[in-house]
């Protein structure tokens, strides 16, 4: 089989060649044909995360090198290991990458991934940068059937992780989301918005095509942070701000706007890895009533009802993005330049 790792970190990904794994007991083997570039990948590969004011987390104690990136998988099954009853070869389907220990009261509640001994494809086991890749049990292999090929993959991460943050909002059928952040992830957020809330979305991000995007796709207004007035004009629009925030970028700019989006008892909502520091005056968190809080992906049977959304028609698709899997190294950059509209997925 062949892959693009990293064998060193914050340099290009390499071509490496190894002996196709041969799956045993419950595992199965996937013949890779879509794997989506997510931009968690690109602080991976960085080897760390930037928690502000010039500190860093680092993650490369993580997994071994050589490593292969890539937890949006979607595949065809090509080998089962003997324990495996419920998948055959030539089904086609997308794997769900949070895996955790399966032992620990975590995994037991159906959270695995928030389990702190994580085994979660392309984060700490080898993933979908690669021709090939092994997932460990039928339990995580979806039936795609009527999604789109290429697209059904970037929903293990870029969709779950948009569904799994929208199910934690609290918003009356009269008030409006407001989706900070319009990139490949926060497109999905606005879609699933529109599918699971009765008045359509309000969106937010510094650039004017993703905005424009965000119009032709359904929002109901969008504003630039940028502009000076950008935030007092959400407030008067709203009537004093937005019940619920999500923030898919995760840096300090759209934090700040995002905090500063939300009405008295509202929720904000991070999401994005970007990275930096957050501060606010104790006192202002009973004063405003607000809760903040994390969304990590989403949970197993989470993704089920992601999918059944999706099957159903009720998620308009995002922009795709085929790229030949060579092409990694030069989409993980495009990911730091913030150039890609939608998804990007490499097609080995």
């Amino acid at each position: 089989m062949k892959s693009q790792a990293i064998t060193e970190y914050g340099q290009p990904l390499t071509l490496v060649e190894s002996e196709t794994p041969k799956p045993q007991g419950s595992e199965i083997l996937l013949k890779v044909t879509h794997c989506g570039v997510c931009h968690s990948d690109v602080h991976i590969h960085d080897g760390h995360f930037d928690m502000g004011g010039d500190n860093k987390l680092d993650v490369r104690a993580g997994r071994k090198l050589p490593f292969t990136l890539g937890h949006e998988i979607e595949g065809e099954v090509v080998a089962i290991g003997p324990d495996v009853t419920d998948v055959k070869v030539g089904d086609l389907r997308v794997a769900y990458p949070w895996i955790g220990c399966g032992d620990c009261p975590t995994c037991n509640r159906g959270e695995e991934q928030l389990c702190n001994k994580p085994r979660n494809l392309g984060i700490q086991v080898a993933g979908g940068y690669a021709t090939h890749a092994l997932i460990p049990h039928q339990r995580y292999l979806l039936d795609y059937t009527g999604v789109k090929k290429g697209l059904a993959a970037t929903y293990m991460c870029s969709g779950l992780t948009a569904y799994g943050a929208m199910k934690k909002l609290d918003v009356s059928d009269e008030e409006r989301v407001l989706i900070v952040g319009l990139g490949g992830v926060g497109m999905m957020g606005l879609q699933f918005a529109k599918a699971m809330f009765k008045q359509a979305p309000l969106g937010a991000d510094v650039d004017a095509q993703k905005l424009q995007a965000a119009k032709g796709a359904g929002a109901h207004e969008v504003y630039n942070p940028k502009d000076a007035d950008a935030l007092k004009k959400l407030l008067a629009d709203t009537n004093g701000g937005v019940p619920a925030a999500v923030d898919f970028v995760g840096s300090e700019a759209s934090l700040k706007f995002a905090m500063g989006s939300v009405r008295k008892g509202g929720q904000v909502v991070i999401v994005g890895l970007f990275g930096g520091a957050f501060s606010m005056p104790i006192p202002l968190f009973p004063m405003r009533a607000i809760s903040i809080g994390g969304s990590y992906v989403g949970s197993l049977s989470e993704t089920h009802e992601m999918m059944e959304l999706v099957k159903a028609g009720k998620i308009d698709p995002i922009p795709v993005e085929e790229r030949p899997l060579d092409a990694a190294s030069k989409s993980l950059d495009d990911l730091r330049k913030g150039t890609v509209m939608g998804r990007v997925v490499l097609k080995p």
